[in-house]
């Protein structure tokens, strides 16, 4: 059973020339591999190679805060440890969030070039029409 967006890129599709289509056809959803690893490409990518690299020297304080912290047996070292460890771990999740937010700007992004290239499709049927 076609739905009703099946309907309408059927229709985009038949009015857009063979390049336009595949262009058309690169701009269709992806899947959580595709847009994690789309991060990685773009004017951008630099930027967020070095927060990846960041985040994992986060984690990996966590990781050593963490030990540190099931090791101590003063109340100080495990107050000093356990803040150490919760500030790296929250440093992480921030970096963390800020590689989502990019994926949903490519997500974003990637919907209006679709609207553009429709907008312009339609366009182009309407001034062929008059």
């Amino acid at each position: 059973m076609k739905t009703n967006t099946e309907d309408i890129d059927q229709l985009i599709k038949d009015t857009l020339t063979q390049e336009e289509a595949k262009f058309y056809d690169d701009l269709e959803e992806q899947n959580l591999l595709q847009s994690v690893f789309g991060i990685f490409s773009g004017k951008n990518s630099w930027i967020v190679i070095i927060m990846s690299l960041v985040q994992v020297v986060f984690f990996g304080f966590f990781i050593y805060c963490a030990i540190q912290f099931c090791s101590a047996e003063a109340t100080n070292e495990l107050i000093k440890w356990g803040i150490f460890g919760t500030i790296s771990l929250f440093g992480s999740s921030m970096l963390k969030l800020f590689s989502w937010m990019q994926m949903d700007k490519k997500a974003i992004i990637r919907e209006i070039k679709r609207l553009e290239l429709q907008v312009s499709s339609l366009s182009g049927k309407i001034s062929d029409a008059n």
